[in-house]
Parts: C-alpha cells; structure tokens; sequence
C-alpha cells in the first residue's frame, strides 16, 4: 500500500503536534515545521518519529515554503496540506488585546502575513501535488473567525480571511477537498500566551481534538466550514481508515 503524505504547519507543538503525532503512528509520512528548532526536535521521541520529516522554519520565509516544497516532491505526492500555524497578534505589553481603533499597520502585516499570506502561498505551491492526489486542504480556524470579541478582532479577522480563501480554493479547484475547521478552546501554549496568569486547565487538550479531525478526514464531507465537534471521534480500530 502506498504511503499518504501529509504537510501540517505548526507540527512541535499543540494541536500540530497531536495531529503530526496520530497520522505518523497511522503509517502517514508527515512533513512538518516549526519556528522552536528545538521544541521540534522533540517529534524524535513520538512513536512514528522514523515517517517524520521536521524542518525547522518560518512559514511566512519564502526560503523555508520552498524547503517545504522540496520534502513533499522527494515524498512523491500530497494527499493533506493543513495549516496550523498562526499568530495571535504582535504579544508584547498590551497588544494582545488591541483594540481595532488601537490597532497598528505593524500589527496588521504581522498577523495576516502568518494567518493569511503563508496559507495563501503555500497552498499555491503545492496545489499540483494535492490536485493530482485529489486531496484534502485542511486550515484550522477558530470560532472567532464567525463571532466578535473585544480585542480579538485582528486575529478574528485574518481567521475570516483564512476560511475564505480555503474555501475558495475548493471553489476553484474541484480536485481537491477543502475544509476550514474550528477546533474548539484547548489547553495549549498559545491559549495561554492569550490568558496570561489565568488557570486554563478547564481547556481540553488538544490530543482530545484529533479523533474528531480524524472522523472528518474518514467522512470525507463536502468542503465548507465546520466544529471538530460535529464529528464523533473515531474509535482506535476504526482510525487506520483515514
């Protein structure tokens, strides 16, 4: 049986990391990256470490989405893209509650060149590999990309932005499957980085969200936007199917 390839940005930590985790032990070859060098060097101690490529990088660097590229060629094919990486905004002081009218054109490059522009160019890059595999376009949203939350609004904005050009992809390329995913609250560092001092630990892991991604990758719905939680996670026996 051939082997499927996934590309999943964001791969050292949290919601990347459970995913990068379950497809590997699944017998996936996952590509990932991440901007710790050292926090991704860890994915060597994950029992699918030898189907891991990790390439340490910044998606927004045009260097690095061109590493990223040549790992999924010497793979072969693509069958999964999903960008997981992004940013809350410029953290420093106050700003990660900037209020819109506070906001700076700093601030806004900063978080629409991680949340936007590196989607939109990666996803351009590797389209002929998931065209020709027929495959699934996976970006992780977030309810705030459909409500509104005092000093969110930034990123809220680049989740809208992000869920709209997934979705258009799948509008112009029949080829492929295109989901825009809202994970839910989960107990991850960036959570945290967004509620300093505040006891998160009511958040469920994000290993918790994984089977639920597993049940849309196994269902294989029609694109649009939708809650991991809207898919019954899949039983252990049953996740080899994805």
């Amino acid at each position: 049986m051939t082997t499927k390839t996934a590309l999943i940005t964001g791969g050292s930590a949290g919601l990347g990391r459970a995913l990068v985790a379950a497809l590997s032990d699944q017998g996936w070859h996952v590509v990932t990256d991440g901007r710790d060098a050292a926090r991704l060097d860890r994915l060597r101690d994950l029992p699918g470490a030898d189907r891991i490529t990790a390439i340490p990088g910044d998606v927004t660097d045009a260097g690095h989405r061109d590493a990223l590229r040549a790992a999924v060629d010497e793979r072969g094919g693509l069958d999964l893209l999903v960008h997981n990486a992004s940013a809350l905004g410029p953290i420093s002081g106050d700003t990660r509650h900037r209020l819109l009218a506070d906001t700076t054109p700093e601030d806004l490059q900063y978080v629409w060149r991680h949340n936007v522009g590196a989607p939109l160019v990666l996803t351009s890059l590797l389209l002929p590999r998931l065209a020709a595999s027929r495959g699934v376009l996976l970006s992780i949203s977030s309810d705030a990309a459909v409500e509104h939350y005092a000093g969110w609004g930034l990123y809220s904005a680049s989740k809208a932005g992000l869920d709209h050009i997934t979705l258009t992809f799948a509008a112009e390329n029949p080829e492929i499957t295109a989901y825009a995913v809202d994970p839910g609250d989960m107990r991850t560092q960036m959570h945290q980085d967004w509620f300093p001092g505040e006891d998160i630990s009511d958040r469920p892991l994000p290993e918790t969200v994984v089977p639920h991604l597993l049940a849309l990758l196994s269902s294989r719905p029609p694109s649009g936007r939708y809650r991991a939680a809207d898919f019954p996670a899949l039983r252990a026996a049953d996740r080899a199917v994805v």
